[in-house]
């Protein structure tokens, strides 16, 4: 068996050539070689441990997968150090990216259930407003309906129903008390659910 640190004295060129050649050991001795430097790197980077063992852990397979047809043009540190980089940018762009996502769904879905719990204590509101209406007395509550449905003046329903215009506003200002009172809510909230 082959002792574990016969490749401590070769070159990282000459490592390189072997690790070409699928020979582990060499690339078990580039690895322990240069795995506190690429770490210390990614780590300064990104400032979370786990990321960066992640990063270097990428780094080094990248160069054992392509081990055959890797060409390096400067010196391997060099390389390491700007693989290393890359990586890093890599990884904190998919982060973004995820985060971006993340922040986008919890964005739909409050919207969504704003939205939701909006329309449903809408609809509350303008049923019990119905039932407000259907509780009025019945002059007061036609008097009512042919103004808020039918867009009548005032003038024009006291024209329809053969009666006052003091009497026409005497209802409809009945009308708004009690609606006013059995909702619970003020004028100008009243007058938003009438319109």
């Amino acid at each position: 068996m082959p002792a574990p640190n016969q490749h401590i004295t070769h070159t990282d060129e000459q490592l390189l050539q072997l690790i070409a050649g699928d020979n582990r050991e060499a690339f078990t001795e580039l690895y322990n070689r240069y795995w506190d430097k690429t770490f210390a790197v990614a780590y300064h980077r990104l400032d979370d441990e786990h990321e960066a063992e992640e990063v270097v852990q990428e780094v080094f397979l990248s160069i054992w997968q392509r081990r055959a047809s890797l060409k390096l043009t400067h010196t391997l540190a060099t390389y390491l150090s700007v693989a290393v980089k890359y990586k890093v940018i890599n990884h904190l762009d998919r982060q973004y990216r995820k985060q971006q996502h993340l922040d986008e769904l919890a964005f739909t879905s409050t919207e969504t259930e704003d939205t939701t719990i909006q329309w449903l204590e809408e609809k509350e509101l303008r049923e019990r407003l119905d039932h407000g209406i259907n509780q009025l007395p019945g002059k007061c509550r036609i008097v009512f309906l042919l103004s808020r449905d039918e867009n009548k003046t005032y003038a024009e329903i006291a024209s329809e129903l053969g009666i006052s215009q003091k009497t026409v506003e005497a209802h409809m200002s009945k009308a708004l008390s009690s609606l006013r009172q059995s909702l619970g809510v003020s004028l100008p909230i009243l007058i938003l659910l009438l319109s």
